[in-house]
């Protein structure tokens, strides 16, 4: 694990590059950038201020479920983001997005519903309890 910034300022704890492709289940407390493929699901520990990004290069082929998504690459599944969504203008959603708040750049495109919930509801449609978001290693 190592850190990266980005333009927003976020610091990053992991970064998925763009010649990695995992396939598997990610669970993480802080914040995590993807630049390749991810085959599986990413969970961020309830109650944390985790934040995942998905780059214009990145592509995720699972649900999300975390308190603060960025997206500007391509996610095939569900979105539970139980604080904040933002989804840049290269983003591509083929899935239902869960939120609490978003924002949508024109020219982001989403394939499914678009489901506005407060933080809770969010998380608890995600199909994953708040104890089994917690199991972190």
């Amino acid at each position: 694990m190592f850190s990266a910034k980005t333009n927003n300022n976020i610091d990053f704890d992991t970064v998925i590059s763009a010649r990695t492709e995992i396939r598997g289940d990610i669970t993480v407390k802080g914040a995590i950038q993807i630049d390749g493929v991810l085959k599986g699901n990413l969970i961020a520990e309830a109650g944390s201020k985790a934040s995942v990004r998905i780059s214009d290069k990145g592509r995720v082929e699972g649900r999300i479920t975390a308190p603060n998504v960025i997206i500007n690459g391509e996610v095939v599944g569900d979105i539970h983001a139980y604080d904040y969504i933002e989804l840049a203008k290269k983003a591509r959603i083929t899935g239902d997005v869960h939120y609490a708040t978003m924002e949508m750049v024109l020219g982001a495109q989403v394939n499914g519903q678009l489901i506005h919930g407060n933080g809770a509801e969010a998380l608890s449609s995600s199909g994953v309890s708040e104890p089994e978001l917690a199991k972190v290693d």
